[in-house]
């Protein structure tokens, strides 16, 4: 029997859902008889997996909502400890979505599987002394960022900075004309994308906003050209509803199905929801606006609770403000709309930060999904993970300081 024959995967949402993917062709590539359990999306589902419920299920925004969706997201926890424990994988692997499956994770190591989370919690921001609880659940975390790493390796628990996969997968060099090319855009006309999140809530808290503030930018330059990428069939309907009740801004605005890349390499600037599209943006080494609105009493919660002074990835990779950052009441489309217009006027400024974002990128292209195959053949094995990671740390960190001087 080969190392590795079965992996119970776990991931929360549709991010989670394109690492699982990369990380299931990954370990095919090297055991073709492997299986796969747990819960997955589209990619997942694609790469083999057998997903018991469908990613949905766990897809739930803000603390408040957590709450109200509470039994249920229970009883599946509890559903996917008795089947995995029935399955007996040779390790069960969480992709983000920490306050589900690190509880998972504690019961199925307690009850003797070999555990692992992918994508650490943001531990390192705000209440650290959950790294505790974090050691009692996974044997080994991998680790998408070198500092997140580092902050594992000081409270002794085994880890691996395998990079991201995302950073792999899109090239060190992007054709933006070519890209408008293909989109049916004029190659000289400046492009703004506009990504208002993959979520119904995302859209229902920002897309009228963002609408608006892309109408206000076409009136002041009347050949800007708007591309709005519809994360799923779903979100297009509500996004084609919204854009329905602004017949003037239809003739600037190609509604994407999916190409949230496309449009993203084809932007002079991209608006967009924080989360996992603005590190995508800075793999894409475009100039972008955070933005960001929740739930009142989610908000009110979260300022007392979160303590980084940034919320996008760029900016906590980073370690200092690359891209601005609107919360709650500051998402207003004047305030968009200023931001924007200044990127997209400033060229000399949006070429600084393109070559700043490709210098990061390569720090952060390391054939992660590889990595981490071999760093869960070393923990299922009983090997230690590579004995450190301070000398990448220190790359990193001479990278980032000379990128900001």
């Amino acid at each position: 029997m080969s190392q590795l024959a079965r992996v119970y995967i776990v991931a929360g949402e549709m991010s989670g859902d394109l690492l699982g993917a990369s990380l299931m062709q990954a370990l095919k590539a090297r055991y073709p008889q492997i299986e796969f359990r747990g819960i997955g999306g589209p990619g997942m589902i694609a790469a083999g997996i057998d997903s018991r419920f469908p990613l949905e299920t766990l897809s739930v925004m803000g603390l408040v909502e957590v709450v109200k969706h509470l039994p249920q997201l229970l009883r599946v926890r509890r559903a996917l400890r008795e089947d995995a424990l029935a399955w007996k994988p040779d390790v069960m692997i969480g992709i983000d979505a920490p306050d589900f499956n690190l509880g998972l994770e504690r019961q199925l190591r307690e009850a003797g599987l070999t555990t692992m989370h992918y994508v650490s919690p943001s531990v390192w921001a705000w209440r650290q002394g959950r790294v505790k609880g974090i050691v009692r659940a996974v044997d080994a975390m991998l680790a998408l960022l070198p500092f997140e790493a580092a902050f594992y390796e000081q409270h002794g628990l085994p880890v691996a900075f395998v990079g991201h996969p995302l950073a792999d997968e899109l090239p060190l060099v992007t054709d933006r004309e070519g890209t408008r090319i293909e989109l049916g855009l004029s190659p000289s006309a400046p492009v703004l994308a506009v990504l208002p999140g993959s979520r119904a809530n995302e859209i229902r808290f920002l897309g009228a906003t963002f609408l608006d503030t892309a109408e206000r930018l076409c009136r002041e330059r009347p050949a800007l050209q708007v591309l709005i990428p519809a994360a799923n069939p779903l979100r297009r309907v509500q996004l084609e509803a919204l854009l329905a009740q602004r017949p003037g801004l239809e003739r600037h605005v190609i509604l994407l199905d999916g190409q949230a890349r496309q449009a993203m390499v084809a932007s002079d600037a991209v608006l967009l929801a924080s989360g996992t599209a603005a590190l995508e943006a800075m793999l894409c080494h475009r100039s972008m606006l955070v933005a960001y609105r929740m739930a009142p009493i989610t908000h009110w919660l979260a300022r007392r609770l979160v303590k980084t002074p940034w919320i996008s990835l760029p900016n906590l990779i980073a370690q200092e403000t690359l891209v601005p950052e609107l919360i709650q009441d500051a998402v207003t489309p004047e305030k968009l709309a200023g931001q924007l217009g200044s990127m997209l006027d400033d060229g000399e400024a949006r070429a600084a930060l393109e070559q700043r974002f490709a210098t990061l990128h390569a720090e952060l292209q390391r054939n992660a999904s590889v990595r981490a195959v071999e760093a869960i053949e070393a923990v299922v094995a009983g090997r230690p993970l590579p004995a450190s990671v301070t000398s990448t740390v220190k790359k990193y960190e001479t990278i980032r300081r000379a990128g900001s001087e």
